[in-house]
């Protein structure tokens, strides 16, 4: 039996940006105080084929259904039941921007006993609160499960995460966060990625569509309005008007790379100086040959399996010192980098190394 542990992993990509173009502002800021906001409930899942909560386990079960059964006119108080078709949950939910009473809203499902799925289960009337303490919206509906479980005998097959789901517009919206965004006078927009020069950018933009001082930049990623000076009748209007107003963003020259796929992502704007590279190969060979020992004639001994291992590194020739051209534009730097011909994962091991001499003019990311 023969083991080989090799140095070359994965398929590695590079990916080129098009040249630079103008995008909206909407896709580039978000409105400050105009966001969600996060709700929470705890609930109980009912209808599960005895994949729900063992009540030995999770006590909180029990107590939560017995609430529940209470409130409905049953007493159920002293009573021994074991159900399996139960489970607790945690139900999680954002409300959007603006959302009004009435509206409805999708919501995930969470398991927190030991129920084996959440498949098939419906979840019973739950009140959904803010940070506040408040109640905004009341969930129920049938869950849809993010995977399935089959169970045998002897064995068991689980695909995806059948004790996780959701409920689409399954929240319906009973009260409305107080946001009086028509009485403001001024706001600011934030740039979803901060840059001084995209946000100079938006500010000449917006003035030069309005034709005056309209925008001020206060910062790399804050740019401020004036409602008062739009005249445009409403703060909803002007923000209309301005989202659709294109603007060529500026971005950092960045390579983001993924160790554990091997992935490579490399920008527009990267560029290498040149500098020489020296890079091998290590294999590692790992060789099983077990030998039986046999007892000698007419003995009480018995059959002995001896291990035996050989284990070697090997050490290819690789490349032996190569020189990368430093590259102007995207393409050139992927030529100079492919014409090394080593595997991904070595890849990232050269690209570390020439941005620790410096030689890599870029932001380097690693996941």
């Amino acid at each position: 039996m023969i083991r080989m542990i090799c140095l070359s992993l994965a398929v590695f990509l590079f990916v080129g940006a098009a040249s630079a173009q103008a995008i909206r502002i909407k896709d580039l800021v978000d409105v400050d105080g105009v966001r969600g906001n996060d709700l929470l409930g705890y609930g109980l899942v009912v209808g599960l084929n005895g994949t729900g909560d063992g009540l030995r386990n999770a006590p909180f079960t029990e107590e939560i259904m017995t609430n529940i059964l209470e409130r409905l006119g049953v007493n159920v108080t002293g009573e021994q039941f074991r159900p399996q078709n139960v489970a607790a949950v945690i139900v999680t939910a954002t409300l959007p921007p603006f959302a009004r009473a009435g509206g409805q809203i999708d919501i995930t499902v969470s398991a927190i006993g030991d129920a084996d799925s959440l498949l098939g289960g419906t979840l019973v009337m739950t009140p959904l609160t803010a940070a506040d303490g408040e109640i905004y919206a009341v969930a129920q509906g049938t869950i849809i499960a993010g995977g399935a479980s089959v169970q045998g005998d002897a064995g068991s097959v689980v695909q995806g995460v059948p004790t996780a789901g959701t409920v689409p517009s399954g929240a319906r919206v009973e009260r409305e966060v107080p946001f009086a965004f028509a009485d403001m006078e001024d706001i600011r927009l934030a740039l979803r990625t901060p840059d001084f020069t995209t946000a100079a950018r938006i500010e000449t933009a917006i003035n030069s569509s309005y034709g005056r001082g309209v925008a001020v930049m206060l910062d790399a990623g804050t740019v401020s309005l004036s409602f008062a000076a739009t005249r445009d009748g409403s703060p909803a209007h002007t923000i209309s008007r301005i989202e659709n107003i294109l603007v060529e963003p500026e971005r950092r020259a960045r390579v983001v790379v993924d160790q554990r796929s091997g992935t490579i992502v490399m920008g527009e704007d990267v560029r290498i100086s040149p500098v020489a590279v020296a890079q091998g190969n290590l294999t590692l060979r790992i060789e099983e040959t077990p030998m039986a020992v046999q007892p000698n004639p007419f003995s009480d001994g018995e059959t002995v399996i001896v291990p035996r291992t050989t284990a070697t590194i090997d050490e290819a020739p690789g490349t032996a010192l190569a020189q990368v051209n430093g590259g102007t534009s995207l393409s050139e730097v992927v030529s100079a980098l492919n014409a090394l011909g080593v595997s991904p994962r070595e890849m990232i091991d050269i690209l570390n190394s020439i941005q620790a001499a410096g030689a890599l003019h870029a932001e380097f990311i690693v996941h």
